[in-house]
């Protein structure tokens, strides 16, 4: 019988649009990692804001959710990292204080 004409009308293949934005989440993963590093000598700001950013880019950016829950997961780690910091430094000034309270002055 006949053949199909080939259609001059074909659709072209088209190249994929711009990549989905995912700054949020860069942002949160740069913060917990600078949290980690140097966030227990700036009072965890860095590890409280990729908290902040990471939750904000989960519901903002889907194609950064691994960049996002990384950035909290290190956000959460430095704050907890701080806190033990912050615990042990508070114990080395404070303690010997409540020794002397407890044991008296010693006059040897």
């Amino acid at each position: 019988m006949t053949e199909p004409i080939p259609s001059l009308y074909a659709p072209r293949p088209t190249a994929p649009g711009p990549a989905a934005p995912q700054g949020m989440s860069i942002t949160a993963l740069v913060l917990g990692i600078l949290g980690i590093v140097v966030g227990w000598s700036m009072l965890g700001a860095p590890s409280i804001a990729a908290i902040v950013l990471g939750h904000l880019a989960l519901r903002r950016e889907p194609a950064g959710r691994t960049l996002a829950r990384t950035g909290l997961v290190l956000g959460y780690v430095g704050v907890a990292v701080g806190l033990i910091v912050a615990m042990v430094l508070l114990a080395a000034v404070v303690l010997p204080f409540l020794w002397l309270a407890v044991s008296g002055p010693s006059y040897v």
